[in-house]
């Protein structure tokens, strides 16, 4: 499993996030105010400063505002220091302190090693010239004068951790820098407010961008850093550090260096950063005008102190230089000819404006610097180096850049649950969410493996075949709490019995309208047949899955108006919420350790895996896949996993029904295939698919799901890559469809003769998913390929990624030593471990008495006894015939979960002419591990498994229907299951 590690820390992506999540580590959280009262209330004006400086912070978007502490005198600042010294990130002190000076203040901080910087904070030039007159102000971090605009102590704290925060945010992931140098206390005090305000703003108006809200908060974290200079040595020095990550650079001309005073420091510092990096843009400024010119002369922008709106010309400059607006197209002589505001309109125009403009801008890195200004620093750094001359033509080049700009995008939303946008959402890709609310279990279970995928970089990892997630959309459960509390559905909900009335009252019922205008935004993107889903709070979950509880609807998606779609998507939404309370899932969430209140529903629209034959829609194979075997035949362990596969849908395979199962690391290993009587008895006979007929506008919407014989399969061209042909006259079965004969679903074109490379598939997926979980888990999937004579990517689809339940057991439990005489039954083929010995109450379903063509009036009957047995809270234990919870008939009895909710040990017997095996790919599978069920397979084939049926019959009932006897005993039976060896006895019990 520490290949996986291995491979994400190759690509740099094991921490990318939590390296986003790790920008700006360095935060100012309090701020130790020092000054007399006098200076405290004008700083405060009349107390206000907190609430100014919080009203500032959510004003721009930011996050983790400073707590201002204030004390009067220095010696109480440097107490409060010593008692914490990572309390405060910074002292602010203004000259008047009362018991010392504050440059006594700052020498006796710098003096003590105390790990916080000082800031002097002056009120007016006068009072600067006195301070830099008479002291050193080389003792303070910086020194500030305050002009009333609170938006200097944002400057300050921002400036303080853009110092501490450089070095790691740009080694991390490429952050930008602006240089700023300036000595002149009053300029820079007024400069750098309106720097940081603006980069704010710009960073804010790109949050509107972002896929999700976590992306939207990593752009403010990668915000742009501002690194005040007042020297040219320091300026230089950052340069040289960063100089491939600046962004820009903002420089007066006058300034010291080596010591002195530089008449045309500036000067010196822009030609040097243009001869290394000739497209940084640089922004000049001075008193004297002469220097405009020579400004020029540099490519450098030129700006007059002396002007009356120099701040509005140094704005705008950064608007048009440093990337901070809209992009625009101009042509060599300045025209312009196009505009991009985002990624997406940028890929349109590239698509159109004439190639002049664009080679115009690709030789001076204009589109990768626009990128890094939005924070885009990967697709900007593969951008940068590339012109119009690498590639043949110029038509070439254009395509690159679009080719880029789209594979990016899509990247982008690959493996992220993004904010439904229809201006962003691909119908082909995207996994979006409409609310913000939980995703429920199911939706998140794909939103990890779908990240999973991104991120190990396994989409293309086997050659020919292409994995990933359905595009889809998740109404996360807000919305579904906004529906509850809108339409007052919650106490009739909680309280009725009657699912149709159920179903009625919430087809009657609306929508947010917000939603609604969402998924009928959706509906003109996704033009393809859709399954609605459900995703709950608890479905999914590692110890009650609720597997198979809630609603699944496939719905056509093929009317020409959209309307009519929309109408049918939101029946489907609210039919789904309906199943929440239905009686099936309130019987079922009684067995569990929860409420039902406690339940919300998310629910997933997705796209449905297949391809249209005439009126049919369905994928080539579909199927379950474990980690986790736990019924292994020699050679095969535990740890080997199964999977269960069958043409068409995979309903046939969640309901129990006839399917080929075999180990993804040993395909060839088929115990149910290995002889012609058990292949005819055991494969599949048909399949289902959704039925294409024009949409109807009723709530009756679970009629398109319909099962179709093996021959409308070999008509629509996709049996042959599953089937076999048995024939009669030479009792024979040959791989493929050459000849005639019995059809039969084998898998053997896939798995020997190698059409698609299923059992590679499964055996990384379920080996990453393992270790993504670090749990045994279980896959859902759907896979789609076209005709041999094609060379297209076959799709394999991951429909759901579930933790499952596997009990490690520690200790041994002996069940080999009694006497049959004693037992009702015993079974090598056991699932669970421990003893039971609390139950009282038998279900029996006789072979003698049980007729196939009436199961289905036995699953009502075993719903009435266990309802009954439920509300005594009775548990108890059943015994019957054929495979628990088939979807066919014929094969045993087709009880659902919530019908027989209430058992605690469940016992399967073979028929009288089919020794049934235990289905290990189907939701009632699923709940009988999840919920710590006993559960005993008796096989004719098996040496030592019996059921004492003349025991049983021989026993008075305490109620008989037609096919179903309850027995009670005064006492208990006996269960004991060994998890090690999966073998288990019921003792009967004692007279």
């Amino acid at each position: 499993m520490r290949e996986f590690d291995v491979i994400l820390t190759k690509q740099g992506l094991l921490n990318r996030f939590q390296e986003f999540q790790n920008l700006i580590r360095y935060r100012v959280r309090e701020i130790l105010l020092v000054s007399s009262l006098y200076d405290s209330f004008i700083l405060e004006q009349d107390g206000q400063l907190s609430e100014m400086l919080l009203h500032q912070y959510l004003d721009l978007n930011l996050i983790n505002v400073p707590i201002i502490t204030r004390v009067s005198s220095g010696l109480e600042a440097i107490n409060l220091v010593h008692e914490d010294p990572n309390r405060f990130q910074v002292i602010i002190t203004t000259m008047h302190v009362g018991d010392m000076s504050a440059v006594a203040l700052s020498r006796r901080v710098l003096e003590a090693n105390l790990p916080v910087p000082v800031v002097m904070l002056v009120y007016d030039a006068r009072e600067l010239t006195e301070l830099t007159a008479y002291h050193d102000v080389k003792v303070f971090e910086k020194v500030f004068i305050w002009q009333g605009d609170f938006r200097t102590l944002i400057a300050i704290v921002k400036y303080l951790e853009d110092r501490q925060n450089v070095a790691h945010d740009t080694e991390a992931v490429g952050v930008q820098s602006i240089i700023v140098i300036e000595d002149n206390v009053a300029y820079y005090s007024a400069l750098l407010p309106m720097i940081y305000i603006e980069v704010f703003k710009h960073t804010r108006s790109l949050m509107a961008e972002g896929i999700n809200s976590s992306h939207r908060m990593l752009r403010m974290r990668a915000r742009p850093k501002i690194l005040l200079c007042a020297t040219y040595e320091e300026a230089a020095a950052y340069y040289r550090k960063y100089e491939h990550c600046i962004l820009g650079v903002i420089s007066d001309v006058e300034f010291p260096r080596e010591g002195k005073l530089d008449a045309e420091a500036g000067i010196r510092f822009a030609r040097d950063v243009k001869a290394s990096h000739f497209d940084i843009p640089i922004l000049l400024e001075s008193d004297d005008p002469q220097f405009e010119s020579v400004a020029h002369q540099l490519g450098a922008g030129f700006l007059l102190k002396r002007s009356p709106t120099v701040l509005q010309q140094l704005r705008q400059f950064m608007i048009d230089n440093f990337s901070f607006g809209d992009f625009i197209f101009r042509m060599p002589d300045g025209r312009i000819v196009g505009q991009a505001d985002d990624l997406r309109s940028l890929e349109e125009q590239l698509r159109t404006v004439p190639i002049e403009s664009i080679r115009y801008h690709a030789e001076r890195n204009h589109f990768s610097r626009w990128l890094k200004a939005r924070t885009e620093f990967w697709l900007a750094h593969q951008l940068r180096p590339r012109q119009v001359s690498d590639y043949n033509n110029a038509d070439e080049f254009r395509a690159y850049l679009v080719g880029s700009l789209h594979d990016f995008r899509m990247a982008r939303q690959t493996g992220a649950v993004a904010d439904f946008e229809h201006h962003i959402f691909d119908p082909q890709a995207s996994f979006a969410r409409i609310g913000i609310g939980s995703l429920g279990g199911k939706a998140r279970g794909l939103g990890f493996v779908n990240a999973l995928l991104k991120n190990l970089a396994l989409k293309d990892s086997i050659d020919g075949v292409e994995i990933a997630v359905p595009p889809a959309v998740v109404l996360a459960t807000d919305v579904f709490d906004q529906f509850m509390d809108a339409n007052n559905l919650r106490d009739f909900s909680m309280h009725c019995q009657n699912d149709e009335e159920l179903r009625r009252r919430f087809f009657d019922s609306l929508l947010p309208e917000l939603v609604t205008r969402d998924l009928a935004a959706l509906m003109e993107l996704m033009r393809y047949p859709l399954a609605v889903r459900s995703s709950s709070l608890l479905e999914d979950s590692r110890y009650q899955p609720f597997a198979g509880i809630y609603q699944t609807y496939m719905l056509p998606n093929n009317h020409p108006d959209s309307g009519v779609r929309l109408k049918e998507l939101v029946s489907a939404i609210k039919q789904v919420y309906a199943s929440t309370y239905s009686q099936g899932a309130k019987n079922y969430i009684v067995a569990t350790p929860y409420r039902l209140e406690e339940e919300k529903m998310a629910v997933i629209i997705q796209r449905l895996v297949g391809s249209q034959h005439e009126n049919r829609f369905y994928p080539n194979i579909a199927g379950v896949a474990r980690s986790y075997n736990f019924y292994p035949h020699p050679p095969l362990s535990p740890t080997d996993g199964i999977a269960s596969v069958a043409l068409g849908l995979g309903t046939i395979v969640v309901d129990g029904g006839k399917v080929v199962r075999f180990s993804p690391r040993f395909p060839h290993h088929m115990v149910q295939l290995s002889e012609i009587e058990d292949t005819l008895r055991n494969t599949q006979t048909e399949f289902y698919a959704v039925e294409l007929q024009e949409t109807a506008e009723t709530d009756n919407i679970e009629m398109h799901l319909k099962s179709f014989g093996l021959e409308v399969a070999e008509a629509d061209g996709t049996l042959w890559p599953v089937a076999s042909s048995y024939s009669r006259e030479n009792d024979t079965i040959t791989d493929g469809l050459s000849r005639s004969g019995v059809r039969l679903v084998t898998l053997a074109p896939i798995l020997k003769h190698g059409v698609f490379p299923l059992a590679n598939v499964l055996r990384m997926l379920l080996e990453v998913g393992q270790w993504g979980l670090s749990m045994p888990v279980e896959i859902e999937f759907a896979a789609n390929f076209a005709g041999p004579s094609t060379d297209s990517p076959k799709q394999f689809a991951i429909l759901q990624l579930r933790p499952l339940v596997v009990n490690q057991e520690s200790e041994e439990l002996a069940v080999d030593h009694f006497i049959a005489e004693d037992l009702i039954c015993r079974s090598s083929q056991v699932l669970g471990h421990g003893v039971i010995d609390n139950i009282f109450d038998v279900i029996v379903v006789d072979p003698e008495n049980f007729e196939r063509e009436r199961s289905r009036d036995v699953a009502l009957e075993i719903s009435r006894f266990n309802a009954e047995l439920v509300a005594q809270r009775r548990p108890y234990l059943i015994i019957g015939c054929g495979r628990w919870g088939s979807s066919d008939p014929w094969l045993g009895i087709p009880v659902s979960w919530d019908q027989m909710s209430g058992v605690r040990v469940i016992i399967e017997s073979g028929l009288r002419d089919v020794d049934v095996t235990p289905s290990q790919g189907s939701h009632f599978f699923q709940n009988i591990t999840s919920l710590r069920v006993g559960y005993y397979t008796i096989s004719d084939t098996a040496d030592g498994d019996f059921v004492s049926w003349h025991w049983l019959r021989d026993q008075r009932a305490l109620a008989e229907r037609r096919n179903i006897r309850h027995l009670r005993f005064a006492t208990p039976v006996t269960v004991r299951m060994n998890g090690r060896t999966n073998t288990g006895v019921v003792l009967k019990p004692r007279v």
